[in-house]
């Protein structure tokens, strides 16, 4: 693995990393249910940001782009 790919790969799994915790802030601000789901299923926690695109519309672009960071690195 080469540096740059080795980068991309950090940045793109620190990326999931924040999104994750933005994503924990939003729904727990939410209802306390969706707060809990979420840090006890993180994949929950992308769920609801789909269904309430609109507060959490942040941590799903930057889920995204951890995730296509990601790919190009491993890829």
């Amino acid at each position: 693995m080469d540096a740059a790919s080795a980068a991309m790969t950090t940045f793109g799994a620190a990326l999931l990393l924040v999104s994750w915790v933005l994503m924990l802030i939003t729904a727990w601000r939410e209802d306390y249910a969706w707060g809990l789901f979420a840090t006890l299923l993180p994949p929950l926690a992308y769920l609801y940001g789909l269904f309430r695109l609109d507060k959490a519309g942040q941590s799903i672009g930057l889920a995204v782009l951890g995730l296509l960071l990601l790919g190009l690195g491993l890829g």
